[in-house]
């Protein structure tokens, strides 16, 4: 048997009391059994030196190699080490958001499980935070993954997301990210969303960047990635474009189809009335009859798709609380307003 105290070294570890950790590092977890040792000692050793305190959340997405005994043996042993345990597995995005609304520090980092993103360039995003950025996002310039089934997939879905989103992105399935609280909680993932944080990030008037990261070859474990999840990015990015240009007033997309449907009725129907009146053709037989009834009943049901999407969209942000905007900082309600926790950055406290 596996003895995992030999792979890490659990020497008391100095906590910073602080109510609040400066930074919570988020990795959801499945099926990482040997890596998970290496994981932690390679995240303590990115961030031990710096001086900004933080958590590590890992988050056990249904699991079934032994990781939630390595995990708990974490936990237990370094009280910076967080754990959540979800029931069964409920994928990669869901894990994600259970560990963004479990953590506690004002900056969260997301990072992959399976040590294909480097721990070492946590500092890094974290510095490009500290000089006035919302969200920085890895670009895996050198992949270490196969060509076909992993590289060409990526390079299709990141040209295409870039295409349809006019976000300036090269790769937006790195894992790697850090993000400003006040932004993260303000994001909703489900499906594959978790790939498309920057851009969700970017709607709400988040300040992106993106820099070089390193990305390794996989030592343990088995990929979760396959052709399959290709497609089903391609369905979330369906979504997220309609968020993108719709989600606010959705009647502009579907009444927009429903006018041109209408148009196009009243031209069949146009038509019909004068083939029969200058060649005598029938109008009941006549195809174009036939097709400005369908264009009829279309509009109309364009026109309810419209109607329902507004009264959806009026449900979504007044039942929770949400708005259409999103604000940077305010000026005149300092003595109402609540207190702005700065982000210490190692420059600042060097």
């Amino acid at each position: 048997m596996l003895d995992y105290r030999k792979l890490v070294d659990y020497k008391e570890v100095p906590v910073l009391n602080k109510p609040t950790p400066d930074v919570s590092i988020v990795v959801p977890i499945h099926n990482e059994l040997e890596n998970l040792p290496r994981l932690y000692a390679e995240v303590c050793a990115a961030l031990d030196h710096q001086s900004y305190s933080f958590e590590l959340i890992l988050v056990d997405d249904g699991s079934t190699d032994g990781s939630i005994g390595v995990i708990k043996q974490l936990a237990a042993k370094d009280p910076r080490v967080k754990s959540v345990i979800l029931r069964r597995n409920f994928g990669q995005t869901a894990a994600m958001q259970a560990g963004i609304d479990h953590a506690l520090g004002q900056v969260l980092v997301t990072l992959d499980g399976d040590l294909q993103n480097d721990p070492a360039d946590i500092p890094m995003l974290l510095d490009k935070i500290n000089e006035g950025c919302d969200l920085v996002h890895g670009w895996r310039k050198q992949r270490h993954d196969f060509f076909l089934s992993r590289r060409l997939p990526s390079k299709i879905a990141n040209w295409l997301i870039s295409r349809t989103t006019k976000f300036p992105i090269h790769d937006l399935g790195c894992t790697l990210k850090a993000i400003r609280r006040e932004i993260a909680c303000e994001l909703n993932l489900y499906g594959e969303m978790h790939r498309f944080i920057p851009i969700l990030a970017h709607l709400r008037g988040a300040r992106c960047c993106e820099v070089v990261t390193h990305h390794r070859p996989r030592i343990h474990g088995k990929t979760k990635y396959g052709l399959d999840r290709t497609l089903r990015v391609v369905l979330d990015l369906m979504t997220v474009w309609y968020m993108q240009r719709f989600l606010v007033s959705p009647m502009k997309l579907f009444g927009g189809i429903g006018i041109i449907t209408f148009i196009a009725s009243l031209l069949c129907c146009l038509t019909c009335v004068v083939m029969k009146i200058v060649g005598g053709f029938d109008i009941t037989g006549n195809p174009m009859f036939m097709l400005s009834a369908i264009s009829g009943l279309a509009s109309i049901q364009f026109f309810s798709l419209g109607l329902m999407g507004e009264v959806g969209t009026r449900t979504y942000f007044h039942s929770a609380d949400r708005t259409s905007y999103a604000v940077r900082e305010t000026l005149g309600w300092e003595a109402e307003a609540a207190p702005i926790i700065e982000f210490r950055s190692a420059t600042k406290a060097a």
